[in-house]
Parts: structure tokens; sequence; C-alpha cells
């Protein structure tokens, strides 16, 4: 069951780690595990930098037997950041509370409404499961590192150019 990396034959995968479709031969990561549901093996497709950032362990054996790869040192970059912080690769973006009922991870504390919060999730027998919420003042403490501002523009596609460029500013900004 080895990881591959490979064009893709029809624009009808969806992307495992943001939802998205992957285009027809565009590149893409899957990742091949035994099926739950029956005989044989299933593959779970990525985009190869949704991949790094998600399932940065399985990417990197992909990667080690792979050739000519576009923006393989990025790839490499980003999936070898998930390993070393341990965390990151829970990150699911970022969005603005919509009420003040959640609680920060971290410090426990209520996460107050329209303030910014870093969306987790946690991979759990083959799936990515919601796991709460991380004020931007807790990211450092949180995930251990401050160089997060990629990784969460990322999987925040659905924002508008003026909340991508608010939040690059939060970002900046020291915790």
């Amino acid at each position: 069951m080895a990881n591959v990396l490979e064009t893709a034959s029809s624009g009808r995968a969806k992307c495992r780690g943001c939802g998205q479709a992957i285009a027809r031969d565009e590149l893409r990561f899957g990742e091949r595990m035994p099926n739950p549901f029956g005989d044989g093996e299933m593959t779970w497709w990525f985009h190869p930098l949704c991949a790094a950032y998600k399932r940065p362990e399985p990417l990197l054996q992909a990667l080690a037997t792979a050739t000519a790869l576009p923006d393989r040192e990025k790839l490499e970059r980003a999936a070898t950041h998930g390993l070393a912080h341990r965390r990151a690769p829970r990150i699911d973006g970022a969005e603005r509370s919509p009420s003040g009922q959640a609680r920060c991870r971290h410090c426990k504390e209520p996460i107050a409404r329209g303030e910014w919060r870093i969306r987790l999730v946690y991979y759990q027998e083959a799936r990515f499961e919601p796991g709460g919420f991380v004020h931007l003042a807790c990211r450092e403490p949180y995930f251990e590192t401050a160089d997060l501002l990629d990784q969460v523009l990322h999987f925040s596609r659905a924002l508008s150019q003026d909340e991508r460029q608010e939040l690059t500013r939060a970002l900046g900004t020291p915790a």
C-alpha cells in the first residue's frame, strides 16, 4: 500500500484536506489505506500542499520516491514544519466567532463573539473530526510556533480579500 503522487485522471475527486475539487491533470497525492468497509484498500486524495499541511508524514514518504516535482521544496518545507510542530496539522483555517459559546483549547476561556479564532480538526480513524478552536492570542503557546500564516490562510478560502488582509495583520503581530 504505497502512497502515490500522480496527475488526476478526471476532475471528480475532492481533496480531503480542503474539500475543493482536484482538477483534471492537476498533481494530486493519494494516501492508500485498508478499506474499513470491505476487502482491499481505498485511496484518499489531497492537493499536495493540503497533504503537506495535514498529513505530513505520508506525504514525505511519497516525496522520497517521487522524481521531478514542481514546488518540491515548498512541499518538503511545509511537511517538515508539520512534523516538527505536532499540533500544526490540526489547523483548519480561521474565522470570526459567530457566538461567544466556544472555548479556547489552550486557555479554556470563552472566545468572544466576532473575535478571530483558529479552527482545529483531529485525524482519527482515517477521518478529520472537528476539534474546537484556539484564540489568535493563544496560537504561539498552543502550536509552539508563530509561523502559521500560510497554513491558516490556505484553509481559510471562504474569507473575503479584506478579511484575509485583516487576518494577515492579526497573525503578523506577536501573540
